[in-house]
């Protein structure tokens, strides 16, 4: 009779366990959970929010012109070089390595160029997602002064949580509400 006893015991000490404890009804209640270790998806908080959307979308826009202009210059490209092809059996060959090498200086430098391009896309989204993790450091204290929280940890770090304790749909909704989609922010000096 005992062993039912304790097994049932266990039972109920797991379901509440699954479902956050005691600390969850006090959490539904009052609107915050009450915990001293949060959790948060780093990825999904900038994806999700307003912020990383737009940003997000001006950089595929962005590099879609980008690939637009590599296609038109590839064109061009590929017409100089037929046309040159096509004068090589007139020409002497020092007039042809001439032209040749000239082509390929200019081929080279019109990759440095778009890689450079490039570069400075992804250097532009680095700088603003450096800018948001600024920007979003008061929403998240605050969000740890509410839940009595001495520590955020990212949640791919965290073998196993109970799923209460993670915070990101809450700040998603909290950093939108305070900063937008961040086209008002700005880049904070470099030193």
């Amino acid at each position: 009779m005992r062993v039912g006893w304790r097994n049932r015991l266990a039972a109920i000490c797991l379901a509440l366990v699954a479902a956050g404890g005691p600390a969850t009804v006090a959490a539904q209640e009052s609107g915050v959970v009450r915990s001293p270790v949060l959790t948060i998806d780093s990825e999904r908080l900038y994806a999700d929010s307003l912020f990383g959307k737009r940003v997000q979308n001006e950089f595929e826009a962005a590099v879609a012109v980008l690939e637009a202009e590599n296609r038109k210059i590839e064109g061009q490209l590929i017409e100089e070089e037929k046309q040159l092809t096509e004068k090589r059996p007139g020409m002497a060959p020092e007039e042809f390595r001439v032209l040749a090498d000239a082509f390929d200086a200019k081929v080279q430098r019109i990759r440095n160029e778009r890689a450079a391009k490039l570069r400075a896309l992804a250097q532009s989204r680095e700088n603003a997602q450096r800018l948001f993790l600024q920007s979003i450091s008061p929403v998240l204290e605050s969000i740890m002064t509410e839940a009595g929280a001495a520590v955020i940890v990212e949640s791919r770090s965290v073998f196993l949580s109970a799923r209460i304790i993670d915070v990101t749909s809450d700040a998603v909704a909290r950093i939108d509400a305070r900063i937008g989609d961040g086209s008002d922010l700005q880049q904070p000096e470099q030193q």
